[in-house]
């Protein structure tokens, strides 16, 4: 990362290894279990991967310098201060990540349109949760307002809403599976394995420059996606 950091940063906040507070992170996956109990046909990892493109796309970014991140420890609830990422996290550049994601899986995976579509809505579904709990971060247009509803400052509500969503996501996708008649085991696995990268991502130490920072990012993101892909391999519904 440039000098645009003033110091090393201690831990992923927007990947959700924080120093204070924590941010929104098995929150985001809440969506793809809502989106696979709505609209089964599309595999799970398409949505798991799909609500955190966007922090994909900014791990990778950051790691090239080109978005920007510093830390500010008088922040309250996250310290991290996301003064500049208008390629992954201004309102059209998540529109257009969200038709890509969408047009991507239609041509490549040969989905149905309505299941390529809630991969695309599951993509932007990012951006409406991240508005929730970023400070005025995410710009409207590019160098354009930047909003946000700032929950990350009150982190006991943010962990509230945060359980609340991943508890109405697993319900819905069990819900489906019991009424398919298949095992509610990949439910309680996979939100199992949320719950404990969560906790790791609170206790964990820091340390790290900021290209580790987005490393670490993508790495977590894709993992859990390839977990998503072992626990729901049973081929989709028709």
């Amino acid at each position: 990362m440039t000098t645009d950091i003033a110091r090393p940063v201690a831990k992923l906040d927007h990947a959700h290894l924080t120093s204070k507070g924590r941010a929104m992170f098995v929150g985001h996956y809440a969506a793809s279990l809502a989106a696979k109990a709505i609209e089964p046909r599309a595999p799970l990892w398409t949505y798991v991967i799909g609500a955190q493109l966007i922090d994909i796309g900014w791990g990778g970014l950051v790691m090239a310098g080109v978005e920007k991140v510093r830390i500010d420890e008088s922040l309250p609830g996250s310290s991290l201060d996301l003064f500049h990422m208008p390629y992954t996290h201004s309102l059209p550049a998540v529109i257009a990540w969200s038709l890509a994601a969408a047009v991507l899986v239609r041509m490549g995976l040969k989905l149905p349109w309505r299941a390529a579509v809630f991969v695309g809505l599951a993509v932007f579904s990012h951006w409406v949760l991240d508005l929730v709990v970023h400070r005025p971060d995410l710009e409207l247009w590019f160098g354009g307002e930047k909003v946000g509803f700032g929950l990350w400052n009150y982190p006991v509500p943010e962990q509230a809403v945060e359980i609340g969503l991943i508890a109405l996501g697993a319900a819905a996708w069990a819900w489906l599976r019991g009424r398919n008649g298949q095992a509610l085991w990949p439910v309680l696995l996979f939100v199992a394995v949320l719950v404990a990268v969560q906790i790791i991502a609170m206790v964990m130490p820091g340390g790290g420059d900021t290209a580790g920072l987005g490393a670490t990012a993508v790495a977590i993101y894709l993992v859990i996606g390839l977990i998503a892909w072992a626990v729901d391999r049973n081929k989709p519904a028709a």
